[in-house]
């Protein structure tokens, strides 16, 4: 298994360092693009390397944090090969990856318990793309005039 992505913002910046220790504690390799602090920062500066980190195959998935978890995957999803979802429960982990094929797992920071991220890091994770009719709404995505 290639490196998780990782990336907030200061807003996310205590949840990332939270899953950056579960990451460890499973063994998971990582690379952290930051921020490494509280201090005020713009999203889309992390979002972006590691977009294009994802895109390339330096990283296999990421996992990106931020306030409301809005913002920074809007920078994310303006990259084409990159499909953020921004997950909250277990079942939308569940779902972004079964059926959106997701590749970025975001995070709404201020919104997720350290428990809920560890089970929703799992299960998305481990969730399979069922592909099929699913593959063919993906391809769909991108935009073709």
């Amino acid at each position: 298994m290639k490196q998780i992505g990782l990336c907030s913002d200061h807003a996310g910046f205590e949840l990332k360092e939270f899953i950056r220790q579960w990451l460890e504690a499973k063994g998971l390799e990582y690379k952290d693009f930051g921020t490494f602090s509280t201090e005020s920062c713009d999203y889309p500066d992390f979002a972006h390397p590691m977009a294009l980190a994802v895109e390339s195959g330096e990283c296999y998935t990421g996992i990106a944090v931020c306030s409301t978890g809005n913002g920074i995957a809007m920078a994310l999803n303006k990259h084409q090969g990159i499909r953020a979802a921004l997950c909250w429960s277990v079942e939308i982990a569940h779902y972004a990856r079964s059926h959106n094929n997701a590749n970025v797992l975001v995070f709404p920071g201020n919104y997720v318990t350290h428990d809920e991220a560890g089970d929703i890091i799992t299960e998305y994770l481990n969730t399979p793309f069922e592909g099929g009719r699913h593959q063919r709404r993906i391809d769909k995505i991108p935009y073709k005039e």
